[in-house]
């Protein structure tokens, strides 16, 4: 194909994202997992980029769980989402920036009906109006904070302490990126890439030096899927999914594995050791796993913020290998300090993969 025709075909794979002023939602969930996480989503949009963010703490869950788990019914849900499109709009923000990739399906899924059936809007404008007194407007413009990041990821890069390279080769970082279901498989034009080529945490890895690794299983789930793991019965099959990944990505010795979603990481991270307790079987290097991060993590480790600040004890696969590989130094005194400086205790050690 000539160069014009894939530069035109992919313009049809872009999504808008706004340029400054978002209403950012959090996840519920990502707190519990990951609680750096976002912190550094607001401190890079803010410090970094000069970006206006604005938060409510009247925010609340979505609902994004319960509702695929059939346990909250569907117009709830909707009515739960006006009340966040009415702090938005009480707000006199209309850029609306989600942490959740199971809350940016879900508005995303939410606006899509409304569009095609008005009346089931007119429906839940009414029950809000009814239980909280509130009105909302719809939002402009929807993004994932993924979405956000990449549409700054030259910015981001130009202002990076530390790229994916090898200090010691100077060969760029092996990079695995795993993009959430709900991003873009649901609505594939919501998604930057689509549902078929996907290049929202490929390009960030890319502009701050890394090369991604393509492999069987690349799309594969990681094995959360709700019921997959909510039902306890259920488990065996989520950890079966991510284990079908790790195989698949194993022969290309991948140097880290870069996530979206809330759930993802979690269970790519945390399933690593479960494989290494059941099957004596690790995946990275020397017995240690492969560490998994967000697209905040990244950024922020590339931008020279502390490891622990950024919260990267929590992860259970140990992040000291790519530091050093990275060059970036670290204080393994501090690594279990609190915020006030106690130490919030050590956590028992696997029996099989290698932590520090």
């Amino acid at each position: 194909m000539k160069i014009e025709g894939k530069k035109r075909l992919w313009k049809e794979y872009q999504k808008d994202i706004a340029n400054d002023n978002y209403f950012f939602v959090r996840s519920c969930i990502r707190q519990s997992f990951f609680p750096g996480a976002e912190t550094m989503f607001l401190k890079i949009m803010r410090e970094d980029l000069g970006k206006v963010v604005h938060e409510d703490p009247r925010h609340t869950t979505c609902t994004g769980i319960g509702y695929h788990a059939d346990i909250v019914p569907l117009e709830t849900t909707m009515t739960v989402v006006a009340r966040q499109f009415a702090l938005m709009t009480e707000a006199g923000y209309k850029n609306y920036a989600v942490s959740c990739i199971t809350s940016f399906g879900l508005y995303t899924e939410i606006l899509e009906t409304w569009k095609h059936h008005p009346e089931i809007e007119t429906k839940i404008r009414e029950h809000l109006k009814r239980a909280t007194g509130r009105e909302f407007r719809l939002p402009e413009n929807i993004a994932h904070a993924s979405d956000i990041l990449y549409k700054f990821r030259f910015e981001i890069a130009g202002k990076a302490k530390y790229r994916l390279i090898d200090k010691n080769t100077g060969s760029p970082l092996r990079i695995v990126e795993h993009i959430g279901c709900h991003y873009a498989k649901m609505f594939p034009h919501k998604g930057v890439g689509g549902a078929e080529y996907p290049y929202v945490l490929a390009g960030l890895a890319e502009a701050l030096g890394g090369e991604i690794i393509d492999y069987p299983e690349r799309r594969h789930c990681c094995g959360f899927g709700f019921r997959h793991y909510i039902v306890k019965i259920n488990r065996g099959y989520s950890l079966s999914c991510a284990k079908v990944k790790f195989d698949s990505m194993e022969p290309y010795k991948p140097d880290l594995i870069l996530t979206n979603c809330p759930g993802c990481p979690f269970f790519l991270d945390r399933w690593q050791y479960a494989i290494g307790e059941m099957e004596g079987k690790t995946y990275g290097e020397n017995g240690y796993g492969i560490p998994v991060l967000t697209y905040e993590e990244l950024a922020a480790l590339c931008l020279g913020y502390d490891p622990w600040e950024i919260g990267l004890q929590t992860h259970q696969v140990t992040p000291e290998p790519l530091l050093r590989k990275m060059g970036i130094p670290f204080d393994p005194e501090r690594k279990y300090l609190g915020a006030d400086d106690k130490d919030i205790g050590k956590p028992a050690k696997p029996t099989v993969l290698m932590v520090e």
